[in-house]
């Protein structure tokens, strides 16, 4: 099993919060897809030291920035290329983010046309003077009609985004916020606490007394509010961010996770097989302009790097990590449990891991807010 992801690095304007690498100058957006075509054509033996049955692209997504604001006409060129260049399964999952201002019956149908069973929107919130504040496009009647219109052009797998812990909301807010997302019922759902980047409007706003995040508690409350509503309106609470109706996890996102190979397409985007991680160049003008090969960095990872990341990946989901898997992760395995073990048994006493009897561990969903934390206190 093998992963493309593909970044389009524009939006229209940038939100308060965004540290992803992205633009709003329009004048690259023109050399944007005859260099992301070159970049397919350099990587087109990227899974080939694979089995030939893993070499299959299982997964797509299309990020961004707003994948959206791009003409459906390039959007379609683009993976075009990619099903000329790559093995890809008949039963693939393609996801292509968008904004719900962008989001019209024709360019429902353009996407479904194209292959895309998927769709993730970011909504952010419900509360109009929250998406004024984030610098959002849309208001909340644009996010419900864009998905009416998803639904409507036959799309049964939409993902919706939310944030919360930011200080213009209020806990009612909140559980208004989750009350319309639950009555919308999606498939999916995914809900990111706000954390303040580097070199953005907020990160600035922060500097200079503007803007402060709420207290850890108040954010936690937060939390355990969602947790609480999603799981009564039967969702599954799979990953720390992301919960879905049965059967509907993002195969796509659950392939990091799981350290499955995966190939990553344009500015900013990283790539992961074997021992290796690789990055492109963040810098947008560069990547669209120069020779793809010389705009990319990467890194072997260590046995202690390995260790680690199939620990963490393990314990951001609600399966947890094996200790057989982490075990048989590399040479030196043996020495990093040994290290491990008298911590898991501390923090099992204190309610932070569950031990399974058949050897699992796993962070209990009602700490999964302070999961970053555990995590860090059992890294080797």
């Amino acid at each position: 099993m093998a992963g493309i992801y593909l970044h389009v690095p524009f939006c229209n304007s940038r939100c308060i919060y965004c540290g992803f690498c992205s633009t709003v100058s329009k004048g690259l957006r023109q050399k944007y897809i005859p260099a992301l075509k070159r970049e397919i054509s350099e990587r087109g033996d990227f899974f080939s030291s694979l089995y030939e049955s893993d070499r299959i692209v299982k997964t797509l997504y299309v990020g961004g920035g707003t994948p959206s604001i791009l003409p459906h006409e390039l959007l379609k060129e683009a993976v075009s290329a990619i099903r000329e260049t790559f093995t890809i399964a008949e039963e693939i999952e393609f996801t292509v983010e968008v904004n719900p201002d962008d989001i019209t019956e024709d360019y429902a149908g353009s996407l479904r046309r194209m292959g895309v069973n998927r769709v993730s929107m970011g909504v952010q919130s419900f509360k109009d003077s929250h998406l004024k504040w984030m610098r959002r496009r849309h208001d909340s009647q644009t996010a419900v009609n864009a998905y009416r219109i998803l639904r409507k052009a036959g799309f049964d797998n939409i993902s919706l985004d939310l944030i919360f812990g930011f200080p213009l909301m209020t806990v009612r807010d909140w559980e208004d916020n989750l009350d319309t997302i639950i009555e919308l019922s999606p498939e999916h759902i995914s809900a990111y606490q706000m954390g303040i980047d580097p070199d953005t409007p907020l990160e600035r706003m922060e500097k200079s007394g503007e803007f402060s995040l709420p207290s850890q508690e108040d954010s936690e409350r937060m939390y355990k509010i969602l947790q609480a509503k999603l799981k009564a309106a039967g969702y599954v609470q799979y990953e720390v961010s992301n919960f879905c109706k049965p059967g509907y996890h993002s195969r796509h996102n659950s392939s990091y996770w799981n350290r499955t190979p995966y190939l990553g397409l344009g500015p900013g985007a990283h790539s992961f097989i074997g021992m290796a991680r690789e990055w492109n160049t963040s810098d947008i003008a560069t990547w669209c302009n120069l020779s793809i090969l010389t705009l990319r960095e990467g890194e072997t990872l260590s046995p202690e790097d390995v260790f680690n990341e199939i620990l963490m990946l393990g314990l951001r989901t609600a399966a947890g990590v094996s200790l057989d898997t982490l075990r048989n992760c590399g040479p030196q395995s043996s020495l990093f449990i040994s290290d491990l073990l008298p911590k898991l048994s501390a923090m099992e006493s204190n309610g932070l891991i569950t031990l399974t009897p058949d050897g699992k561990i796993k962070i209990p969903p009602g700490k999964f807010f302070i999961s970053d934390g555990i995590i860090r206190e059992l890294f080797v």
